[in-house]
């Protein structure tokens, strides 16, 4: 049911306006003044506002200007008096939707009414819908077709209709905030919102805030009232990534909310429902965070009622040349380049490099390829003095322990460097000597001297 506030100090036209708005099915909530106005949208968050331009204390034009500041998006459509069209035109530029003359036909006022909301919900599927369709032309066009993503979108086609909360866990860059959108557009909840946050980068100070709302004065600095994420994502999804980052007392709130389907705002005493579907993303292992404490048991098994692993680039990387080509187009329309592809040099040397950080940094490899290029194709040396690998950690106290001298050790080093970048480079002594960053006659050397 919409609520209707009715800003008007005569009571008997606050009666009869509510008697017609109740007829009609919505809520109504009378007040007769500016402070009992701006009071009520704080607390009662009205669908629409009927606001009397001539009024005690505070007039119509000012009464708008604050309601705008506190949320910009209200609906408000002006009451005013015969003669007074030009305060009525002021009120439309400052932000009202709407106005109409006193008085006014009971059919044309609830008329005008339903116009505007039907134009405010409009705009917004609108938007969604837009959003929708992009984000689905996206997926479509860099998934890929390896065994491993078809079991994903497999499972995806089975979760997505229901109203379980998912689970997606895989390295960072591994495309979990995709699969969410997916998941959502697969729903019935597709034409509502997607919300996507990164629990990750929100301080610990602002989790609450940020996820829950807070009210107008609540904290410092807290000068309107502001809606929190899960209110942003009323009747859709709410893609919450890397959620092994909230704080035990977070999470313990997080479960409160999503079990019983309501939350109050950081500084406020009403309950405030919402129906929002919960994705989950993180890239640790979620039972060993469990069992060391490091996750709340409880709010694990109230979100794993679905789980979805993502698999790694190197485990697929059959669908590199799909992701190539997506990114490659994706990277020439942001920079106005015209690059072709890759050379048949550049292509092995992607399809043969392990990619640590999976999609994500073969997404931003590409597109700093296509910045730098200057020809058509990018090649092997164009890819060679970009990819760093990360270097492994040794255990130098063993080694000593054992006795080994300087030498026995640097030479079991570089002899287990050599081997694991042949391993990553499929054997390929050329692109094992770029991912070891030297030589490749230098490379050789080694091998003979160690033996390998």
């Amino acid at each position: 049911m919409e609520r209707v506030l009715i800003v008007d100090d005569d009571i008997d036209f606050q009666f009869t306006l509510s008697n017609i708005l109740k007829d009609e099915g919505f809520e109504p909530i009378a007040v007769g003044d500016g402070r009992e106005a701006i009071r009520a949208v704080e607390k009662s968050y009205p669908h629409l506002i009927l606001l009397d331009i001539k009024l005690p204390n505070m007039d119509g034009i000012r009464i708008l200007e604050k309601i705008k500041k506190i949320d910009k998006d209200l609906i408000v459509i002006m009451i005013t008096g015969y003669g007074r069209i030009d305060e009525a035109v002021k009120a439309i530029k400052l932000g009202a939707f709407d106005y109409i003359q006193k008085p006014f036909d009971r059919g044309e006022l609830i008329f005008r009414i339903k116009k505007a909301l039907h134009i405010k919900n409009l705009s917004r599927e609108v938007e969604s819908l837009k959003k929708v369709l992009s984000e689905k032309i996206v997926a479509k066009e860099m998934m890929g077709e390896s065994p491993q993503i078809k079991r994903v979108l497999s499972q995806i086609k089975i979760v997505a209709p229901t109203d379980l909360t998912v689970i997606l866990q895989g390295e960072s860059g591994s495309g979990k905030e995709l699969i969410a959108q997916m998941i959502h557009q697969e729903s019935k909840r597709k034409d509502k919102p997607f919300v996507a946050i990164d629990c990750g980068a929100i301080p610990v100070s602002l989790a609450e805030s940020e996820l829950f709302g807070y009210e107008k004065g609540a904290f410092t600095g807290s000068d309107v009232k502001k809606e929190g994420r899960f209110e942003q994502a009323d009747g859709g999804t709410l893609f919450l990534d890397e959620i092994t980052n909230l704080s035990d007392e977070i999470q313990m709130k997080l479960l409160r909310v999503i079990q019983e389907r309501k939350l109050q705002h950081l500084g406020g005493k009403r309950d405030i429902k919402i129906d929002v579907r919960v994705v989950a993303a993180t890239n640790a292992d979620l039972y060993e965070a469990v069992k060391k404490g490091r996750f709340r048991n409880d709010l694990f098994h109230r979100l794993n009622e679905f789980h979805i692993s993502l698999p790694k680039l190197r485990e697929r990387k059959e669908d590199i040349p799909v992701l190539v080509k997506y990114f490659l187009k994706e990277a020439n329309l942001e920079f106005n380049k015209k690059v072709i592809g890759f050379s048949a040099e550049g292509i092995r040397f992607l399809l043969n490099y392990h990619w640590p950080g999976n999609i994500r940094e073969l997404k931003n490899l590409i597109r700093k390829m296509v910045l730098l290029s200057d020809s058509e194709y990018i090649t092997f040396d164009d890819l060679s003095s970009y990819i760093i690998e990360p270097k492994d950690e040794i255990d130098l106290t063993t080694s000593l322990a054992k006795g080994l001298s300087f030498e026995q050790i640097t030479n079991n080093l570089e002899r287990e460097l050599i081997r694991k970048a042949l391993e990553k480079a499929s054997n390929n002594k050329t692109q094992a000597a770029i991912i070891l960053q030297i030589q490749r006659k230098a490379l050789y050397r080694k091998m003979r001297r160690l033996g390998l």
